[in-house]
């Protein structure tokens, strides 16, 4: 198939030359049987001429299918067909050239969204509405601990609430969901748009775990309060424990001259009386500023064992005048923590103290006390009783500077060790079963 024209021209010469030999014999030797061999020749070169054109519809058809399929690899191959296919394939290969331009700039362009979508800190899920997936990357596989997800359904095992409220959600709503994953609370913003890829509608959904961000904004919140109640009761009750100390000495000093006895002997108990509990205060508004000036961790790597060896000693006699049962657990045994050991130490003996106060009076009283390794491969710490455990209303306020479920407390160890906890990058938080079992952890 060199030159189409002159193939289709030497074939059309060749068969009106066989045409015409045929009808010369007929009307001069009327050979019948020569003439019927000519005919049949004629045929034949008729079909194969038809084949030929075909042939070449066939290579067109064939290229247009690729084109329609995104097949650049193919290519036009007729410009040696002549001077008409030459300027259809130069015509055909400069389309070409721009087709697969503007595939290269749309794979590049995709890559670079898919890359972006991947490696964003937010999740995102596209799902169509019978709940479908579209897409899902790599932070909402993290955040909803899954591997891959055909269907928004799958989650309810993860949360049910998040699932409802995923299915339910339109164009620009946003709503907050609390989830309790294993051991750990979740705190997840959820934002839905919608749009369309032809005739298909699907829901794109970002979900971002804001709790970190809660616990911070709250903790700054109460640590400027902190420093404005500091401030003001440091003003008032400073120039009154000076005043007490010097009337006290006043009055030691003329005891004999100017009073009864039983005069100054009141005077001298009231005014140490006013002196103690002004330094009592004091003391008190120092152990609150403490709050806003925690001092930086020094991060060391130390074994668990000798963490919880600290704290049983510490406990053991104490413990077993109460007739509670203390139990450590270690696994595995060889587990290292990577933090201030004094600061968690401190913080494990607020729980424990705690915990041993709730069992007060119980003759089954036990606290667990156990390291491991958390779902999400991060070390876990975990103070558990079996004491009366924590009302619903009061979990969410337990975290807060100056509350307290207890008639003495004073509302600062939790808070302290909160704010420890975030200082080491980690978490700290509680779930409660009233009357059956309480648990704190430490996330790191």
């Amino acid at each position: 198939m060199k030159n189409f024209r002159i193939q289709v021209i030497v074939r059309v010469l060749s068969l009106s030359a066989t045409a015409a030999l045929a009808v010369l014999l007929i009307l001069t030797t009327q050979s019948y049987v020569a003439a019927t061999v000519l005919t049949g020749a004629a045929v034949t070169q008729i079909v194969l001429l038809i084949g030929y054109v075909d042939k070449t519809n066939r290579e067109v058809a064939r290229f247009l299918r690729s084109v329609r399929y995104a097949d650049f690899s193919q290519t036009f191959s007729a410009r040696s067909w002549g001077r008409s296919f030459r300027d259809l394939h130069d015509a055909i290969s400069d389309v070409m050239d721009d087709f697969r331009e503007a595939r290269s700039e749309s794979e590049q362009q995709s890559r670079f969204l898919h890359t972006v979508i991947q490696h964003v800190g937010i999740g995102l899920i596209s799902f169509r509405p019978d709940g479908s997936v579209g897409l899902i990357n790599n932070a909402a596989k993290r955040l909803l601990n899954v591997r891959f997800l055909k269907n928004v359904a799958a989650l309810r095992s993860f949360s049910p609430d998040l699932v409802r409220t995923m299915m339910e959600m339109r164009a620009g709503d946003r709503a907050i969901v609390k989830v309790v994953n294993g051991d750990e609370m979740l705190e997840l913003a959820v934002y839905a748009t919608r749009f369309k890829m032809g005739d298909e509608s699907f829901t794109l959904v970002s979900v971002q775990d804001i709790q970190t961000e809660l616990e911070e904004k709250e903790i700054e919140a109460w640590q400027k309060l902190t420093r404005v109640l500091t401030h003001e009761i440091m003003n008032s009750i400073t120039p009154i424990a000076s005043l007490a100390g010097t009337v006290h000495e006043l009055v030691e000093e003329g005891a004999g001259r100017a009073l009864h006895e039983d005069a100054v002997r009141d005077i001298r108990d009231g005014v140490a009386t006013i002196e103690r509990r002004s330094q009592s205060l004091l003391h008190f508004v120092q152990a609150y500023r403490s709050l806003t000036r925690i001092p930086r961790p020094d991060l060391q790597i130390f074994p668990a064992s000798e963490l919880f060896a600290s704290i049983s000693r510490l406990f053991r006699s104490e413990m077993q005048e109460s007739g509670i049962e203390l139990e450590i657990r270690i696994d595995p045994e060889n587990l290292t923590l990577t933090a201030d050991q004094q600061m968690i130490e401190q913080i494990l003996i607020n729980l424990l103290r705690n915990a041993a106060q709730a069992l007060e009076g119980r003759d089954d009283g036990r606290i667990q006390v156990s390291a491991y390794i958390g779902e999400r491969s991060r070390a876990v710490v975990q103070v558990s009783d079996n004491g009366p455990g924590i009302e619903k209303e009061a979990m969410d306020k337990i975290f807060i500077p100056f509350f307290s479920t207890k008639k003495e407390g004073s509302g600062i160890g939790l808070s302290l060790s909160r704010q420890i906890m975030r200082q080491h990058g980690g978490t700290i938080s509680v779930v409660s079963d009233p009357g059956t079992r309480t648990t704190f952890r430490l996330r790191f």
